[in-house]
């Protein structure tokens, strides 16, 4: 397979092979369940979907539960499809609906891995927090309580408007962020934890794609 839900839990380090400390991300990863399995005569593409953690029936849409009922389940709260695998025209046929997917099927020590999720949002922020900027004059020459401010953002009779792009203050945080290139460190398949190097995006507890 190629990829696995899973969960951010912190981070913590750990001494590898040369001796060296090295900084990871602890991760809860599966098992998943095979919730749906896609094929290119029905669906017009192959993949597998995979359900991750228990979801209280309650809180489930009904066409939800139906879904799940389908694949022999109990509802799950996070959802997502796998397309890339080894052998990609056939690998369909090795899963079936209700199958369990575990960290030990899909990853060994010493893999690279992809982590994606999202980043931590921060709310509405200006343009120091959110872009960087050094604050007008770098606060120098009495600026006042000017420092943070984003200064002039376009011209008055020409061009008469701000031009699309313009960096200003706003929204921030929680897109999408993917890591690349993440070694895995280390497996405990019977806690079902993957820790792996450097530091992935989101909050504890936080859901994350991992992909070879």
């Amino acid at each position: 397979m190629s990829g696995i839900i899973g969960k951010k839990i912190g981070m913590t380090s750990i001494y590898g092979v040369d001796g060296r400390n090295v900084a990871c991300t602890v991760i809860e990863a599966g098992p998943c369940v095979v919730t749906q399995v896609k094929k290119e005569e029905t669906d017009g593409y192959s993949a597998i979907q995979l359900g991750y953690e228990e979801r209280k029936e309650k809180n489930t849409p009904k066409a939800l539960q139906g879904h799940f009922k389908n694949a022999q389940t109990t509802p799950k709260k996070k959802l997502a499809e796998f397309r890339e695998y080894e052998g990609y025209d056939t690998f369909v046929d090795k899963f079936t609906l209700g199958q369990t997917v575990t960290i030990g099927d899909v990853f060994e020590e010493g893999d690279y891995v992809d982590v994606a999720g999202s980043s931590k949002g921060k709310g509405f922020q200006g343009v120091v927090k959110r872009h960087g900027f050094g604050g007008v004059g770098q606060a120098t020459h009495g600026q006042h309580n000017r420092q943070r401010a984003p200064g002039s953002i376009g011209g008055a009779s020409y061009p008469a408007r701000v031009f699309p792009g313009m960096r200003m203050a706003g929204r921030t945080g929680g897109d999408r962020v993917k890591n690349t290139n993440l070694r895995v460190l280390k497996l405990i398949p019977e806690k079902n934890l993957l820790l792996v190097s450097g530091s992935i995006p989101g909050a504890k507890n936080s859901f994350v794609i991992i992909e070879k």
